[in-house]
This record gives C-alpha cells, sequence and structure tokens, in this order.
C-alpha cells in the first residue's frame, strides 16, 4: 500500500489529498516508497561494557560571561550542542555575540547579511578577527565546510536553524521534515567532531520552540532567553541541560552597550520607592539564586456582574486560587472588587514562594494598609490556607537578613533559624 507523506508537517494518508488536514497547505502530500521496496537487512547488535568506555573529557569552554558559563554548567562541552530560543527581538543575536567573541567562532547566519551582524558587532564594541560569517544555508555544504576548516573554529553558531536545509529532502526549509534531517546532520557533526554547536532557534505565538517536539530531545540542552521587550531584564534559563542543572539562571540587563550581567538579588526592586497599599517584596529562590520582586496590587470596587482579574508576571490559575483561599479563611469579599496584580521589573515569577507575598500584596490593597518596605515575604500557600516551606527557603531568609530586611514573613518550620538582627515572623 502507498503511504503520502505531507512535506510540510509530516501528516500521512493512505490516498493523495490535494490539501492537507493538519497544516491546510495545498499539494504537499508525497509519495512515499513502498514498503517492501525497504531495506531488509538487520543491523549488528553491540554489547559495550561500562568498563570499556571512555569518561567524557570534563574541559569546559569558557565564555567569558559568568552568567551564561552559570547556566550551561561552568562552559561548553567539546561536542555539547545547544538550542537555544527566545522571543524575536530579546537579545538571542546580541548575547550570542557576546558571549562568544573571545572564542574563534563561525557564525552562520540565513536570516542576515554579513553587513548587518557587522554593524551589531561594531555597536557591541566586540573584536572582529576571532568572529567568521558565512550565509550559507544548505546544511552539506556548511558541514563540508566546517570539516575543512574545523581546526580554525571552537565553535558554531547556527542563526536559525529554521532556515537552514537539506538538499536530500523536499519542502520549504522550516518544515517538520527539514528540521528534524539538518538538525540529525548538524548533531552528527559536532560529535565526530568534537565541536560545539549553537542552534538559535525560532519560538511560536504560544512560546513554545518551533518545529518538532523532537528537535528538544536531540540536542544536549535547551536555553530560553525570557523577558518582556519593555522591560530592560533578561533572564536565561535551562529546560533541559545534560552537562550540568536546570537549576541556575542568568540574569542581564539591557543597555545601550548591549547586555550587561546582574550580580545583585535587589537588581528588580526600585530604590527610594515608599511603602504603598498593594505593594509587597517577595523573596523567591531562581534555581539556588535568593531574588527579590516587588508586587504591586490594585484592588478597586467592580461595577461588573464578574469583577476583573488582570495579571501580569505571575499565573493566571495561580491567582484565582490565592484570590479563592483568601476569601474561604479570611472572609473577605474579593467577588465584589477587580484586582489588578503585577510584577514590577517586566519579568515572570513562576516560583511558589512568591505566594505569601501575593496574598499579603491583595490584602493590603483592599484594606489600604501600606506594607514597610523592610518586610519580606517567602512562602507556598495551600488550598487549606497553610503556608508551606519552599526549596531554598533557609537560603532565601539569610539572604534576607544580609540585606537588611527587618521583618520576614515565612512557613512555621523556619521558627528555630538562627536570628540575627530580623525579626522572622512564621
Amino acid at each position: 500500500m502507498s503511504l503520502y507523506i505531507c512535506s510540510n508537517c509530516g501528516y500521512g494518508s493512505a490516498s493523495w489529498i490535494g490539501r492537507c488536514p493538519d497544516c491546510q497547505q495545498w499539494d504537499t502530500l508525497k509519495k512515499q516508497a513502498d514498503g517492501k521496496e525497504k531495506n531488509k537487512t538487520t543491523d549488528k547488535f553491540v554489547i559495550t561494557s561500562f568498563a570499556n568506555v571512555k569518561p567524557i573529557n570534563n574541559i569546559r569552554l569558557k565564555t567569558g560571561i559568568f552568567e551564561f558559563d552559570r547556566v550551561i554548567g561552568g562552559g561548553l562541552a567539546p561536542d555539547e550542542v545547544i538550542l537555544f530560543t527566545g522571543e524575536p527581538g530579546i537579545g538571542k543575536s546580541t548575547i550570542i555575540l557576546q558571549a562568544f567573541h573571545n572564542l574563534k567562532t563561525l557564525y552562520v547566519s540565513g536570516e542576515e547579511s554579513a553587513e548587518q551582524v557587522k554593524e551589531r558587532v561594531d555597536r557591541l564594541g566586540i573584536k572582529e578577527n576571532k568572529i567568521s560569517f558565512s550565509n550559507n544555508q544548505q546544511v552539506e555544504s556548511i558541514i563540508e565546510g566546517i570539516k575543512n576548516h574545523r581546526n580554525s573554529f571552537q565553535v558554531i553558531i547556527i542563526d536559525s536553524i529554521q532556515t537552514i536545509y537539506s538538499n536530500s529532502i523536499e519542502g520549504a526549509p522550516g518544515n517538520i521534515n527539514q528540521l528534524k534531517e539538518t538538525a540529525m546532520k548538524i548533531i552528527d557533526m559536532a560529535k565526530s567532531f568534537k565541536i560545539p554547536v549553537i542552534l538559535i532557534g525560532h519560538v511560536t505565538k504560544g512560546g513554545e520552540v518551533a518545529g518538532p517536539k523532537t528537535l528538544e530531545h536531540m540536542v544536549d540542552a535547551v536555553l530560553s532567553f525570557e523577558g518582556e521587550k519593555i522591560s530592560h531584564f533578561r533572564i536565561l534559563r535551562a529546560t533541559k541541560n545534560r552537562f550540568g542543572t536546570t537549576e541556575e539562571i542568568g540574569i542581564f540587563e539591557m543597555t545601550a552597550k548591549g547586555l550587561s550581567q546582574v550580580n545583585n538579588p535587589l537588581a528588580f526592586l526600585e530604590p527610594g520607592n515608599g511603602s504603598s497599599p498593594g505593594m509587597a517584596i517577595v523573596g523567591i529562590s531562581e534555581g539556588k539564586r535568593p531574588i527579590f520582586f516587588e508586587i504591586q496590587t490594585l484592588v478597586s470596587p467592580t461595577i461588573l456582574a464578574i469583577p476583573r482579574r488582570i495579571v501580569k508576571g505571575v499565573d493566571y490559575n495561580k491567582i484565582l486560587l490565592l484570590l479563592a483561599v483568601i476569601k474561604k479563611y479570611l472572609n473577605l469579599p474579593l467577588d465584589k472588587f477587580d484586582v489588578y496584580i503585577n510584577v514590577v521589573g517586566g519579568v515572570s515569577v513562576k516560583s511558589p514562594a512568591a505566594d505569601l507575598g501575593i496574598a499579603a500584596s491583595i490584602i493590603s490593597s483592599l484594606k489600604n494598609v501600606p506594607i514597610k518596605q523592610h518586610i519580606v515575604f517567602t512562602g507556598e500557600i495551600g488550598l487549606l490556607g497553610e503556608t508551606r516551606k519552599v526549596v531554598f527557603e533557609d537560603k532565601i531568609v539569610s539572604e534576607a537578613q544580609r540585606l537588611g530586611f527587618k521583618q520576614i514573613y515565612s512557613s512555621k518550620n523556619l521558627a528555630n533559624i538562627k536570628q540575627l538582627k530580623s525579626k522572622i515572623i512564621p
């Protein structure tokens, strides 16, 4: 029986269809070879003892940017393949150029010309003598060129993987089959030549990596560069890392001269802000580092049958959960008020340690009672109204004490922690 496969999305059909039911593209279903014609030879089954396997070389290639190296596990492994993603215009190309300008780098771009990349390099004040450029988009040609000059480069950057195509696969660059084929060939090249490769990838409207999910499984690490374009802060996270942990994050600030590293845990707090109703400071752990954010909440009487819930920087469903807990256990008529919640700095807070601070800011705005600036909150709120201990809470409290917060509201499990100048209120 013949099989027709869509060259754009990979949809399969037993008969030819003019329009693909999955991706809605016309004339993309192509007839595949009959299964009877496939090679029926069986590969030899090989068993290897771990006693004969050489350990991985732990020598890492440092980028020179500590925040970047921290996230990838201390530097690049010799044959590591990283998928680097982020929203358009967030600064992916900028941070990549800054991170690898001290290494002999081949920058393969299918989206920009050499003149455009050079203009960015000059603006960032980067030395040009270590960066080579190519705008070739055919993966076979790229691999052949790297093979002929593999001793000339320490790292390969491909911007972006969605623009690269293979001459052995039909279809436009960026479709599922092309992404699978080109990524597989690039990964094989990286492993064979022992050279690290950075694949810059597009994201969809929902924030997912564009292309098949297998693309994320194939690479060694997946890094995401996050932040609002209107904010000058950016956060680098690892959602997958075979050569390190996924618990670390890197924090950067966008300046006129590019991205600079942020080491101050109070960087997201606006200095000099007075105490106001609805403002609370929360301490959370991003990876293993304590970071402090400012939560602002506005609670105002509603004129609607269903009150508004406008949330920015925090999970919307988490806010609904906290509002339900506050209403039930504190008997507050929140269904008569609109609630607007924002995390200052244009970043997203995903840690449950922010729950207690969010609840405090809601109550503060509702009661019109300000929370003093020397107070910090950390702790998760359960459905039964209890405050639960979060990961690295001891470290958050210790850092808050060091930074001079006078009162720290946390879980009851920290009642016996060493008290310095701060008052810990379980």
